[in-house]
């Protein structure tokens, strides 16, 4: 059986009611949107909840809580993962999603306008073309560590006002110690599993690089 939005529910038990609500909505929206624009695979929509919302939310299970004012910057979302729910969880910190791909920003545009999310700005550009500062750069296994940080290096605000120095939170899985090593940075693994205990998220990890 596919897990529905209570998987979530049980996992974030302090939600509010309008949280509870844009969870719920997920289920409505990204079908209605899959259709129309292949964002998710169709296997993979009817695990939505646990393969693409609760695995975003793994990085809400390593840091509990943002600052007001925290702007978070999501490299290659898709179709919005883990920005969207991400945004829902944390409603005070403004969320800029980006992607190469066009098609994939309107959806993620669709899906923030239909769950009332005002703290989302989503456009269809390159890692590389943007000018401004981010305290945290989160994303879902784009490419290999090594790959990634040359595009994001310098985009990152110098003052830190989080629990935890700026830096990437990146969801990765499979053994990463050969990819960490290449890329030359000191990064902490932080195993899903601890969290969430379906066998899925058994070898997924937060990498956290502070910047």
């Amino acid at each position: 059986m596919n897990p529905t939005v209570d998987i979530i529910y049980q996992h974030f038990p302090n939600l509010s009611e309008k949280q509870k609500q844009q969870f719920a909505q997920l289920a409505e929206v990204y079908p209605f949107w899959n259709d129309q624009i292949n964002v998710v695979s169709r296997k993979d929509i009817e695990s939505l909840y646990l393969k693409h919302v609760l695995h975003s939310l793994g990085i809400a299970k390593f840091i509990t809580e943002f600052t007001k004012g925290t702007r978070i910057l999501d490299v290659g979302t898709g179709g919005g993962f883990p920005g969207i729910p991400l945004a829902i969880m944390y409603p005070d910190v403004q969320f800029h999603l980006v992607d190469s791909i066009g098609k994939k920003i309107k959806v993620v545009r669709g899906v923030a306008e239909a769950l009332g999310l005002t703290n989302v700005e989503a456009d269809h550009m390159r890692a590389e073309q943007i000018d401004y500062k981010y305290d945290f750069i989160v994303s879902r296994a784009v490419t290999r560590l090594g790959e990634f940080i040359p595009w994001i290096r310098n985009k990152f605000e110098k003052q830190d006002k989080n629990g935890i120095p700026n830096g990437i939170l990146y969801l990765k899985g499979g053994d990463l110690k050969e990819e960490i090593k290449e890329a030359r940075v000191k990064a902490e693994l932080h195993p899903l599993s601890t969290y969430f205990k379906d066998e899925f998220f058994d070898t997924k990890y937060v990498v956290y690089v502070p910047m």
